[in-house]
């Protein structure tokens, strides 16, 4: 049986002045009534308002307000959907402990959504024709015909054969997009003959247990500019500048998705030609867990080493490369050789050397070498089979 992961595909719509204006109109009282049964559903059931509860509270209101049957029901959902993920939120902790000041903020006041907030769409509301790459959608004035689309011809392929289920309509930076989900088909997964220990690192962004670094001074240069530019706007303390901020803030962003999507795609490459498997150490909670300078602080917090991680697991499951997770803990103060951990064998950031062996070099490269040790170990235990009951 061939397993199928979801991925998204973007493509670029190009409507008329008459299509756009059709759009954003619609995206902008979806999104009003979208509000109106957030703020109706926090005052009758607080944050666990149900589909049930808010169909028969809202649904006639959404049908009169001009909303078709479909739109109607996803804008109950979206707004049974985000109340779901804020509670799922609270459970785990990312708002603070009960009685923190940003958790009582969130569970006080309705849920808000922007004026120009993605809106879903599923195959009756929305079709596609790839041939001649338009859409037809529904709207507020009724269902526009032949809006041009536009992207790579990877995209389109992918597009035609995969994609299933509900997409995206949003409006970013002026521009208008569909975001399709596509369901791609897994590769089936092969037993690796060895690992590749990745490293993830401020200075360099991931090291391999062969020894490659990925992104070192050039992109560290990119990010102390970066950062330079935005102290010089951020004194301006204007109304331009804080809207240039926010440009400059996506377009960093973009970058970094940019420079992680090459790395984890070098990385999974790798793994796949030589028919091993990739580890990389579960860093969850490390800004918690890890104190440094305060003139690091921002450059610690700068990257987002968490997306690297889900580009490489999600690449490596589409391929097929056995991926695990393993203990971070002293993987850059032990020794690979001997075993001795101790925090004097980095007697400096990027340098490693054994107190006891001798063993000497890049303190990035040996934690990529105890990572892929680690890993090793672990998939022994993970692959085990059951013991056979006495």
């Amino acid at each position: 049986m061939v397993t199928a992961m979801k991925i998204v595909v973007q493509v670029k719509l190009v409507p008329d002045e008459a299509q756009a204006l059709a759009l954003e109109r619609t995206l902008h009282t979806v999104n009003e009534c979208a509000n109106r049964v957030s703020a109706g559903s926090f005052e009758a059931y607080r944050l666990k308002g149900s589909v049930k509860d808010l169909r028969s509270m809202a649904y006639g209101e959404l049908k009169a307000r001009g909303l078709g049957a479909q739109a109607a029901q996803h804008v109950i959902k979206r707004v049974v959907d985000a109340y779901t993920t804020l509670r799922a939120g609270i459970r785990a902790g990312n708002l603070g402990p009960q009685g923190s000041r940003r958790r009582r903020k969130a569970e006080s006041k309705a849920i808000v959504f922007r004026a120009d907030a993605a809106h879903t769409y599923d195959d009756r509301c929305l079709s596609w024709n790839y041939d001649a790459q338009t859409v037809s959608i529904w709207t507020m004035d009724g269902r526009l015909k032949n809006v041009r689309f536009v992207c790579s011809a990877k995209a389109l392929k992918r597009l035609t054969e995969y994609r299933q289920g509900e997409s995206d309509l949003m409006f970013r930076d002026g521009k208008w997009f569909l975001i399709a989900t596509c369901e791609v088909p897994q590769a089936r997964r092969y037993e690796p003959k060895d690992w590749i220990g990745v490293d993830r690192g401020i200075n360099n962004l991931a090291t391999t247990s062969d020894g490659d670094n990925h992104c070192g001074r050039r992109l560290d240069r990119y990010r102390r500019r970066q950062a330079r530019k935005r102290a010089e706007i951020q004194a301006k303390r204007t109304r331009s500048a804080k809207q240039l901020l926010k440009r400059r803030a996506r377009r960093e962003s973009r970058h970094a998705t940019h420079i992680n999507h090459r790395i984890s795609k070098t990385v999974v490459a790798v793994a796949q030609r030589t028919e091993r498997g990739i580890a990389l150490e579960q860093l969850q909670g490390i800004r918690e867990r890890v104190t440094v300078r305060r003139d690091q602080r921002a450059r610690q917090s700068s990257w987002p080493f968490r997306q690297l991680g889900e580009f490489i697991a999600y690449k490596a499951r589409r391929a097929g490369v056995p991926f695990i997770e393993v203990d971070p803990a002293y993987t850059s103060q032990r020794c690979p050789r001997c075993g001795h951990t101790d925090k004097a064998n980095r007697p400096a950031r990027d340098r490693f050397q054994c107190r006891r062996c001798g063993l000497a070099g890049p303190a990035d490269h040996v934690a990529g070498v105890n990572v892929r040790d680690r890993a090793r170990s672990a998939w022994v235990f993970v692959n085990m089979p059951d013991p056979v009951p006495a």
